[in-house]
């Protein structure tokens, strides 16, 4: 049976994704203890609110540094909703403009639509052969909740190597295209929540715990 952390930093869903990741087959805890994170299976990493508030709370428990090590060793990251935004270089909200993970270059910006925020129900447009969507037909509805978003993806499609292939981009619409997941190597994220988007969700945290 594969560990996952959920890392506790203050800004998560964690009962949520505390309750997915165990009916998904693995065993799970909360915590933010950086040894238990850094040596998980895998890490899993949620985030709600504000992208600068979620920043001030994952440097506070030093879990950019978590991430980090992790991924330099290779080793499985998930984020969700939030814990995908702060991934990427910068947030902007309300003009104010906050450094993020950086694993990823890219802005999250302001979701352009007649409806903000985007909240509900809404389809994937994933890469035939990902990963993270495998078993999942292109009209699985997964459960949104956010009024930002990442509206361009900035590494080029070459930029893989030898040891870890081409990042794998799923797209989703809402007033305009937005990124909606990523396959990274050892990092994965969604913006959506796996955790609250019924089967189809809890099929794809199936599929991300089945690569640990």
């Amino acid at each position: 049976m594969k560990n996952v952390v959920v890392f506790d930093y203050g800004f998560g869903n964690v009962r949520s994704a505390e309750r997915a990741v165990a009916r998904a087959g693995a065993r799970v805890e909360i915590t933010r203890d950086l040894d238990a994170a850094l040596n998980a299976d895998g890490l899993l990493v949620p985030g709600v609110g504000a992208f600068a508030a979620c920043m001030k709370g994952i440097r506070a428990a030093r879990g950019d540094w978590a991430v980090q090590r992790r991924l330099a060793g290779g080793r499985p990251v998930l984020g969700i909703c939030v814990g995908m935004q702060i991934l990427f270089a910068r947030g902007i909200e309300h003009g104010v403009e906050s450094e993020g993970l950086d694993e990823w270059p890219g802005t999250v910006g302001p979701l352009h639509a007649p409806v903000v925020p985007h909240m509900g129900w809404n389809t994937v447009r994933a890469p035939a052969d990902s990963a993270l969507f495998a078993g999942l037909s292109a009209e699985e509805r997964f459960y949104f909740v956010h009024s930002y978003a990442v509206h361009a993806w900035e590494l080029p499609p070459d930029s893989g190597t030898a040891a870890v292939a081409a990042p794998k981009v799923a797209w989703a619409t809402h007033g305009e295209p937005f990124v909606a997941a990523v396959e990274n190597g050892p990092l994965w994220a969604t913006q959506f929540h796996p955790e609250k988007s019924g089967d189809a969700g809890a099929r794809l945290i199936t599929n991300w715990i089945g690569t640990l």
